[in-house]
């Protein structure tokens, strides 16, 4: 089981409650926010383990307190699966690689994002089946790796022009798909055993009492406003995390 400083929790604790409440208010963005945040003071694949726990609970949560849940899993069954299938193949090469490589990855992600969000790109699509396979496996794969799926999955349902109202409950269960199949995957290898779960369960209930008051107060501060600090926050985080990278080569 991974070894880390107690001391640490004093970081990690404060990046729940942030997280957790702008997930809440926003309906995403919980492992977004955490995890390079995390990973400035440790490497990407500890933050991944820290964030495992927590951010499956906030993705039930989230997935039980969204309206038509039943006939949203029906509609996008093709793309959860195929994002725990991703998620189990990128678990498999963040277990037994170098983690340091990720910083990168994940800093690309979140300009990703940022981008995908300033000009509202979308992807023609042919077949939505196929679109469903393919951007739900390297979602999953994304998420594997750098637990930072949001972005491939945003092209995804923006170019299907999918309603706000039905796209956060989808993206949520690939987000859930995604963290079962990691979970599954560092205890088969290894990686983490039952007593990482119970370490990091205190940090779920932080996550999950800060998502519950962004989902109560949200409301009385715009989206759009969450919107724009949010995409301030993760270029800085992204500018971090490269300047990191290549302090530590």
């Amino acid at each position: 089981m991974p070894e880390i400083d107690l001391s640490i929790l004093f970081y990690v604790i404060p990046v729940m409650l942030f997280s957790g409440w702008v997930h809440g208010a926003l309906g995403l963005g919980f492992p977004m926010i955490a995890t390079p945040i995390i990973a400035i003071f440790i490497d990407v694949k500890i933050a991944i383990l820290i964030t495992l726990l927590p951010t499956a609970t906030v993705n039930i949560a989230s997935v039980l307190t969204a309206k038509d849940v039943t006939a949203v899993a029906s509609k996008y069954w093709l793309l959860m699966l195929t994002s725990f299938l991703g998620g189990v193949v990128g678990s498999v090469i963040i277990a037994y690689t170098d983690p340091s490589p990720f910083r990168l990855v994940l800093a690309a992600l979140i300009c990703l994002f940022l981008l995908i969000s300033h000009f509202k790109w979308q992807v023609p699509m042919g077949s939505n089946t196929l679109a469903m396979i393919v951007f739900g496996f390297f979602a999953g794969l994304a998420g594997g790796t750098t637990n930072v799926m949001v972005a491939i999955l945003i092209i995804y349902f923006l170019s299907i022009n999918a309603q706000r109202s039905e796209m956060v409950p989808a993206m949520n269960f690939c987000f859930l798909m995604g963290k079962l199949s990691q979970i599954g995957v560092f205890l088969f290898t290894g990686v983490i055993g039952f007593q990482w779960l119970v370490y990091t369960a205190p940090l779920a209930l932080v996550g999950y009492a800060a998502l519950k008051v962004g989902q109560r107060y949200g409301g009385s501060v715009s989206v759009e406003r969450y919107r724009v600090i949010l995409r301030y926050v993760l270029l800085l985080l992204a500018v971090v995390l490269v300047v990191q990278y290549f302090n530590d080569m």
